[in-house]
């Protein structure tokens, strides 16, 4: 502290400040620095334990800031850098390390820097543990104990808790969070809490833990195909994860929000999955009697005929069948179902045949047929009426009672079996095949009330027609976020297949040479780079969307900055075989071009321009230009001076003028297609990108006061990208 001349930068975790408020060595120095004109900043884990002592903080400090899970402490000046992982309550450091090394002490800076960046005032957390003040805040945790902490958190402050779960995270949650949901369930027998609920999938491996779980009062449903992804959702906030916590391992990556949108979203999530769920009790009950439930939506119409039959020859008791059209009828007699039928009733005496279908003269002839077949086998056969069901589209099939299939009706017209029936849906779940039992036994019995029935089934048949609009609204709405994962998951498996590929091929073979060993090396690194930067992308837009996009702004030279970028990718493009570009830099000699900006930010909009044109450039030329638009009134001046003003023309009317960049590409242009939506989220023509770069380029040269802008080259051969920042 005694070396310090401009300032010092420091933070430790949620101890520190007690030891420098109790510590009087430590305060005075503080104190020491500030009457020298020296600048302190600080940030610390500010809890309703140590809020007494950040408000004394506060004042002997320029600028305080809290941040969550702090660890340890580091202090870096401008010449030395101190850290410690030891930090006891009140009492003096123990253990540090020490440099005066300048790397080391940029690279402390640069720590600090970017911590300092995700804090948040003192003030605003102090507002919010002594007011109640609700934040809105969406971040991702990638410490598995801090990930721990955080759900359960999110379980003990809930009103109302809904989990949909994987079926190996219902053990993660048995492991780490059940002693605190049975102090929910006390708390719910008091009528202090709405209950707990989960949706999973209920195998032979976790039937027993789901049996835990509901003798202690959680309600359980089971789904069959859970979504690609866990999350809880409480009233006031959701966690989410993408692992599928087999045996239970513990989460690795947590998004974690109380975001009301995504609140909202989830719970609405949640409730359609617990509707459509199948009560715990009754997935356990046919686990332990060895009935495997299963259900499949069959598309091909010769696979569903081919189940059809064979569902029909495995017939030991009772067979069901529902034909809602004559035409059904009689393309099922040409597929040979009847005929099946006759071969079963010479094997199974006791075998009980029961069929609705509606009453016609084209079909007279087989019925009669097949009553006399089961007569001559002394099996009963019973068939009914019923007038034409023209809104039913569905042949439905039930045997033994333990076995449905329903076949849609796509064109009733059609003479084949495979051009008429559309989407089919087997089932041997209990609950579902009782469904339609149940439906064809009222049908049976009150064959004589067909006209009300008949009324159901139409507004059943227009309930089909508004869900079926409601769900093309929601894939128009959805679409653009549709192509964005499909894009993503491309863009994370191109780079991860090299990767593990590579990482193999030098396991197994030590003894390649050191070139051939280098080689494969850099290509892993290139597309570990690759990934790298499709996760900070990702987590750059949820910052820009969550409005946490903040910027380091200092004085940048602009020529330097696009020069630095340049030497990065010269060595890019050699690696690149199919790749005969050219990249030219054009800027009016000895003249410098400074503005006011965050130095890493605009370095990643270059790079992120750079990379559109090299994509879409197979060869040819990309030019870099840097020029300036309006002079300062000292005409002789090299030096372009940033300027604190606001415009919203790209061309700035000011007379301290605006400086611009734009990078011309030989490529292939803008398709016209996505012209419009360029700079949007997600746009994108093919899967070599997210759509996410140019997004972010504007978002980041906006939040400079600039603009950036797009067109098609004049010559038809390329396209050019800029953007203007003011000087």
């Amino acid at each position: 502290m005694a070396n310090v001349k401009e300032k010092m930068d420091i933070c430790f975790d949620n101890k520190g400040p007690s030891i420098v408020i109790e510590i009087k060595e430590y305060s005075n120095g503080y104190g020491d620095i500030r009457t020298r004109g020296g600048k302190i900043r600080a940030f610390t884990e500010i809890t309703k334990e140590n809020v007494h002592y950040c408000k004394e903080l506060i004042n002997i400090v320029d600028e305080l800031r809290h941040l969550d899970g702090v660890k340890g402490g580091i202090a870096v000046s401008e010449s030395e850098y101190m850290a410690t992982t030891v930090l006891d309550e009140a009492k003096p450091l123990t253990q540090v390390i020490y440099s005066s090394n300048k790397e080391v002490v940029d690279q402390g800076q640069y720590i600090f820097d970017t911590l300092w960046n995700a804090a948040i005032p003192a003030e605003q957390k102090i507002r919010e543990l002594e007011g109640g003040i609700q934040t809105y805040r969406t971040k991702i945790l990638e410490d598995p104990e801090e990930i721990i902490k955080e759900i359960g958190h999110l379980t003990s402050e809930s009103n109302e808790l809904s989990t949909c779960i994987t079926s190996g995270g219902l053990q993660f949650s048995y492991s780490y969070f059940f002693d605190i949901k049975k102090e929910l369930l006390a708390k719910e027998a008091k009528g202090e809490h709405l209950g707990i609920r989960y949706v999973t999938n209920i195998d032979r491996y976790n039937s027993k833990l789901a049996e835990i779980f509901l003798e202690t009062g959680i309600q359980i449903r089971h789904i069959k195909n859970s979504p690609p992804m866990s999350f809880g959702v409480s009233d006031k906030e959701i966690a989410a994860t993408i692992e599928k916590m087999e045996d239970g391992k513990r989460v690795q990556s947590l998004l974690i929000s109380n975001e009301p949108l995504y609140v909202k979203h989830f719970k609405s999530l949640f409730e359609e999955l617990w509707n459509n769920g199948i009560d715990a009790s009754d997935r356990i009950k046919d686990i332990e009697q060895g009935v495997q439930a299963d259900v499949e939506v069959i598309q091909n119409s010769t696979k569903a005929k081919e189940t059809y039959l064979n569902i029909v020859k495995s017939a030991e008791k009772e067979v069901m069948i529902l034909f809602p059209t004559t035409n059904a009828f009689i393309r099922q007699e040409k597929i040979g179902v009847l005929r099946s039928l006759t071969e079963v009733l010479r094997d199974r005496t006791s075998l009980k045949i029961r069929i609705l279908m509606p009453g016609h003269a084209l079909t007279e002839r087989a019925v009669q047929e097949l009553i006399q077949n089961g007569v001559n086998s002394n099996v009963k056969i019973d068939i009914r009426y019923l007038d034409q069901i023209s809104d039913t589209k569905a042949t439905i099939l039930i045997v033994d009672r333990n076995v449905s299939l329903v076949m849609e009706l796509k064109d009733d017209l059609k003479e084949s079996f495979e051009e008429a029936i559309g989407l089919s849906t087997y089932s041997n779940s209990r609950a579902g095949v009782l469904s339609y039992v149940s439906i064809f036994e009222n049908l049976w019995k009150q064959t004589e009330l067909y006209q009300q029935v008949k009324h159901a089934l139409t507004l059943l048949a227009d309930t089909n027609k508004q869900l079926e609009s409601a769900n093309q609204k929601l894939e128009v709405q959805g679409k653009m976020q549709s192509e964005f994962i499909n894009v993503a998951a491309h863009e994370l498996r191109t780079p991860i297949q090299p990767i593990l590929g590579l990482t193999e091929i030098l396991r197994s073979s030590k003894k390649r040479c050191i070139e051939e060993q280098d080689e494969l090396l850099d290509i892993i690194i290139r597309n570990a780079k690759k990934l790298k930067r499709l996760t900070e992308d990702i987590l750059d837009v949820t910052k820009i969307e969550g409005k946490l996009l903040r910027l380091t702004l200092q004085d940048v030279n602009l020529n330097e900055l696009i020069s630095n970028v340049l030497s990065d990718y010269g060595d890019q493009i050699k690696k690149l075989s199919d790749k005969d570009v050219k990249i030219t830099f054009e800027t009016k000699e000895n003249q410098v071009i400074v503005v006011r900006a965050d130095k890493i930010r605009l370095s990643q909009v270059v790079s992120n321009l750079l990379d559109n044109a090299i994509k879409f450039t197979k060869g040819g030329t990309i030019t870099l230009s840097l020029a300036v638009e309006r002079k300062d009134k000292h005409e002789s001046s090299n030096t372009w001076i940033a300027q604190n003003e606001n415009s919203d023309n790209k061309g700035d009317n000011s007379n301290k003028g605006v400086a611009i960049v734009k990078i011309k590409d030989t490529g292939s242009g803008i398709s016209p297609d996505i012209q419009s939506r360029l700079f949007s989220k997600f746009a994108s023509k093919s899967f070599e990108g997210t759509g996410l770069g140019l997004f972010i380029c504007k978002s980041i040269i906006e939040a400079h006061g600039g603009k950036v802008w797009a067109e098609n080259n004049a010559d038809r051969k390329g396209a050019t990208f800029s953007f203007s920042l003011k000087l």
